[in-house]
């Protein structure tokens, strides 16, 4: 059971488009590695856990982007949290698959 889930947006302040993508990568290879459950959209990657590792993540995921050479970034994050449990990406999302 998960108690928290987000969905996160990296937006590097970086004028070419290749190296956003390239740093958007670099942050969802950071993700994949925390062991948590995600997945990626369009616009935003979804990620389930426990509330203080998706904190944790959320801040690593301001950190990289200036690691990589972008002077600032923004990021759209939207969380929520039920210590009774949240519906999952899959319960949401297997219907439509």
């Amino acid at each position: 059971m998960y108690t928290t889930s987000i969905a996160i947006q990296v937006l590097p302040d970086v004028l070419d488009m290749d190296k956003v993508c390239a740093i958007v990568d670099k942050v969802i290879a950071y993700i994949e590695s925390t062991g948590c459950h995600y997945e990626v959209g369009p616009f935003e990657t979804t990620v389930e856990g426990d509330f203080d590792k998706l904190m944790e993540i959320v801040r690593r995921c301001q950190e990289i982007p200036i690691e990589e050479g972008a002077p600032s970034t923004k990021a759209y994050v939207k969380i929520f949290h039920n210590p009774a449990g949240v519906l999952t990406i899959n319960d949401k999302i297997d219907k439509y698959r």
